[in-house]
């Protein structure tokens, strides 16, 4: 393909050999490996141990392993680019280079950034010092919505899940400060602390942006009264994993009935939206938030929203309010004891707000075509592998295995960087980071309202190319892998087959299984949230995804905290399925030749199975690990390599397991889905 732009930046080649460089020992490391465990005793421990003795947590992170290491090589090659187009203050206006560089230079002027102190964030105070009223609530939201900062509830713009190729509204609970809804209503000594901890962390913030201490204390309290109540009415994580309770269509009207307290209409007029209809996610929720907005008074509000703007600016404002924000977010929810090198944060920042600008310059160095050839040679041979999964089950009807085969055909496959690269319109100064950064928030708002009325983009990205994740898209019906995933260790050009398909396979089929767990299986080829299932080809995928749950739930990586096997259950759905149809894909790769010889000692089919170990090995804090357990829909690393690989006879007759131990579960309760 094609540079979509021409560039005058010099990167030095040797930028290009780091970011292409392989492991030290391309695919499969002994010396990542623990021979002192048994496969069939705990694969994970087996495959990973030795990675895992000589590598440690950095002080700055909450979590590190293979996503990680990839993150901060890939941070490595950004780096350096900012650095290049950062000293420079000649690119020509508007351009690329222009933009990325002075964006990156506004972050990293501390002095600048000091010297304002609170002043940029003295328009938003005085905005919301303006509510005498609760009526006027409304009014100011959408203000403060339309320029990125948070309070209340969210509107946005996406597809309609029932009629895909449209857009409409949506309204989805918020309004909390904490990272899930139990933080507030638990009573056990965990969320207790939090809970304490969280309240006096408001305090210290509004303290820094103005108040009294007294004052400050007294307004934390409000803040933390107000956000329970909302807690108290939002949907588990677990109910929000159901589209079908989800969808709720509403007219204006009946919003406004069903909801009094709040004018909505007059709302979503100070938002410049025009609407016939739009989904309200969570119903229940905004009825509550209705009274609230009409009983809660007009100071209280007040209150609640300007920690809400000192909350959302930390990171913009000068170094008190990023150290108190990391002091509470980093060290207490996650226990993490350092904060990132502002270069990083900055690094990170300029990614959110200008990820295509900076994409561009990326994926010049860090992803050749030729990668992007192969990958999608193995998406295509996964895909086949599903085809004939599906095809030979024995417990699905004709009818709903033709309509499996039409969505499997129909999954769209977006590979490292879109094929259209957004402008960004709006100004980027090179000594106004605090402007820059809401400047985008506001583009990116305005950007997602545009939408309403205008044809679906199915083209349309929403990682940034150098992001290190994967994702499928219902609605979509799309897969998407940005080139920052497609490095080793998640593929490597120089490792063999078996352990690319045993990595980046495995996460290519984790994608593809996607939809096909027991939410995505709710959408049709179109993205259409429809029926497509017979009753009892509904019952008996029910009966198999029910065993998952019980597995899952099961693990417990922490003393008296389990994995949550309904939270979780879409991606282990992945997990399990997408390691299946991954290790057929390899099979069928080798086009009926002899399987290839052994490579340091290890079989094809075992380096598939060590090189899907290798992608989820990590060492995590216990706090952060406590967080994840309650608000993150994947289960932990250890379980995203012995739970799948426990239920494969695939990986039994690799490593030889007998029944009876631990890898290899007993046939009565192994849940076997695709």
């Amino acid at each position: 393909m094609a540079s979509p732009f021409r560039a005058s930046l010099c990167l030095c080649l040797g930028l290009a050999a780091f970011s292409l460089a392989a492991q030290s020992k391309p695919g499969v490391d002994p010396a990542n490996l623990d021979a002192t465990v048994k496969p069939c005793e705990d694969f994970y421990q087996y495959a990973n141990g030795g990675w895992l003795k000589t590598h440690g947590i950095p002080a700055d992170k909450a979590r590190y392993g293979a996503f990680e290491e990839l993150n901060e090589r890939n941070r490595a090659i950004l780096q350096q680019i900012l650095n290049e187009t950062s000293a420079k203050t000649t690119w020509a206006k508007g351009s690329v280079q222009q933009k990325v560089g002075d964006f990156y230079a506004s972050g990293m002027n501390e002095a600048a950034i000091e010297k304002r102190g609170l002043s940029p964030l003295k328009p938003v105070f005085a905005t919301i010092d303006g509510l005498k009223d609760a009526k006027q609530l409304p009014a100011l939201l959408a203000k403060l919505h339309n320029q990125g900062l948070s309070g209340g509830f969210g509107f946005f713009v996406g597809q309609d899940m029932k009629q895909s190729t449209r857009y409409m509204g949506n309204l989805s609970q918020g309004g909390t400060g904490l990272p899930d809804r139990d933080y507030y209503l638990k009573d056990d000594a965990r969320s207790k602390e939090i809970r304490a901890k969280y309240e006096t962390h408001i305090a210290k913030m509004l303290e820094l942006a103005g108040d009294a201490p007294g004052l400050a204390r007294a307004r934390a309290k409000v803040v933390l009264d107000l956000e329970t109540r909302m807690a108290q009415a939002q949907w588990s994580r677990v109910e929000m994993r159901n589209p079908q309770k989800r969808y709720n269509k509403r007219t204006l009207d009946q919003l406004v009935e069903e909801a009094p307290g709040f004018d909505w209409k007059g709302y979503l007029k100070a938002r410049g939206v025009k609407l016939a209809d739009l989904n309200v996610s969570q119903p229940s929720f905004f009825q509550v938030f209705g009274k609230l907005a009409s009983e809660v008074p007009a100071p209280q509000w007040r209150t609640y929203l300007r920690w809400h703007a000192v909350s959302s600016c930390a990171s913009l404002l000068p170094k008190a309010f990023g150290d108190e924000s990391f002091a509470f977010q980093g060290k207490v929810l996650n226990g993490t004891p350092e904060q990132e090198p502002r270069a990083k944060r900055i690094e990170a920042a300029t990614d959110r707000s200008l990820g295509d600008a900076l994409g561009q310059l990326y994926v010049k160095v860090a992803f050749p075509p030729e990668s992007k050839k192969r990958v999608l040679e193995m998406i295509e041979n996964i895909r086949v592998a599903l085809r004939e999964r599906i095809t030979g089950l024995d417990w699905m009807g004709s009818e709903t295995k033709q309509q499996a085969m039409k969505k499997l055909d129909a999954i769209a496959v977006k590979i490292g960087y879109p094929d259209k690269w957004k402008s960004y319109a709006f100004d980027i100064k090179r000594d106004d980071y605090f402007g820059n950064t809401r400047r985008a928030a506001a583009f990116r708002v305005q950007e997602n309202l545009a939408k309403l009325g205008k044809p679906l983009d199915r083209k349309e990205w929403n990682w940034t190319p150098p992001t290190v994740n994967a994702s499928y898209n219902p609605s979509m019906n799309d897969i998407t892998f940005p080139a920052g995933i497609l490095q080793p260790p998640f593929f490597d050009p120089k490792a063999d087959d078996a352990v690319n398909y045993g990595s980046l396979g495995f996460v290519i089929g984790h994608e593809i299984t996607h939809g096909f767990d027991d939410s995505g299986s709710q959408f049709d080829a179109e993205g259409n949230l429809k029926n497509w299932w017979s009753e009892a080809d509904k019952k008996a995928y029910q009966s198999r995804t029910d065993l998952v749950v019980k597995q899952y739930d099961a693990y417990e990586p922490i003393k008296g905290e389990h994995v949550n096997g309904k939270l979780t259950l879409g991606e282990n759905i992945a997990d399990i399925g997408g390691l299946k149809i991954a290790f057929a894909a390899y099979q069928n790769s080798l086009k009926g030749k002899p399987v290839p010889a052994p490579i340091d000692g290890f079989t094809g089919p075992q380096r598939f199975f060590l090189g899907a170990a290798t992608v989820w090995r990590n060492h995590i804090r216990e706090a952060a690990l406590s967080l994840r357990l309650k608000t993150d829909p994947h289960s932990p690393g250890r379980e995203r390599v012995n739970g799948p690989l426990s239920n494969l006879p695939e990986f039994y007759d690799a490593f030889g397991c007998a029944d009876g131990q631990p890898m290899k579960r007993d046939a009565k309760v192994r849940p076997t889905i695709w």
